[in-house]
């Protein structure tokens, strides 16, 4: 009799770990549509719905296709936002998150379309964000649209906001009304556009390297 408990027990454990095993696995499979939050799905060859941003760690998410956010929240800030654009310039790149490696980002190759992202997010392709990346770090490799700012800590490509495009390391473009990047290499076009070598309105340019103290 404990001989039939024994064996039982083992073939129930042993049944357990087959199946979290075979969600593990079945959670790396690609799939055609996917929605985040959601502990089953790491990849998306296709749409990626996600409809909140997760407030602790992330569980990292690669999308190649169209990465669909619609968190509400993203509504609410540019009215925000709008009251303290005169002092943009001192707007704060700070997060939640710090500095983190690129694969325990979230990974867009091909189109962000979101009211609003904050989550770490690399995004190779565009973007298209109404609030643009709040209180998260975000890297953009291509085209970075909103109809209102843009916040990035890392972008390499244009980035065109109407109100204000706002980066720590930018190589490329900038246009809108108010520029500013600390580490800028490329050109910004603007009422005003400020970089780690000068302040101008209307053009300003970098592009050498800038010593470390002025980062």
């Amino acid at each position: 009799m404990k001989t039939r408990i024994v064996i039982l027990m083992g073939l129930f454990l042993n049944s357990l770990i087959y199946a979290s095993d075979s969600i593990k696995t079945d959670s790396l499979k690609p799939r055609f549509i996917g929605a985040s939050p959601s502990k089953n799905v790491r990849n998306v060859n296709g749409v990626m719905f996600k409809y909140f941003d997760e407030d602790e760690k992330i569980i990292p998410k690669k999308t190649n296709g169209l990465g669909m956010g619609v968190n509400p929240v993203g509504l609410f800030f540019p009215a925000l936002l709008l009251v303290y654009l005169p002092d943009a310039g001192k707007w704060s790149l700070n997060n939640d998150y710090g500095i983190i490696p690129e694969n325990k980002m979230n990974k867009i190759n091909g189109v962000q379309l979101s009211l609003i992202n904050m989550e770490p997010t690399v995004t190779n392709g565009l973007e298209v964000n109404v609030s643009s990346n709040i209180n998260t770090y975000a890297i953009t490799n291509g085209a970075a649209l909103s109809p209102f700012f843009n916040l990035h800590h890392e972008i390499k490509g244009i980035s065109v906001a109407p109100l204000a495009n706002i980066g720590q390391k930018c190589r490329g473009l900038q246009i809108g009304l108010y520029n500013s990047c600390k580490d800028f290499r490329g050109i910004q076009i603007g009422a005003w556009n400020e970089n780690g070598k000068r302040k101008l309105p209307l053009i300003n340019w970098n592009f050498k390297k800038q010593e470390k103290k002025n980062l």
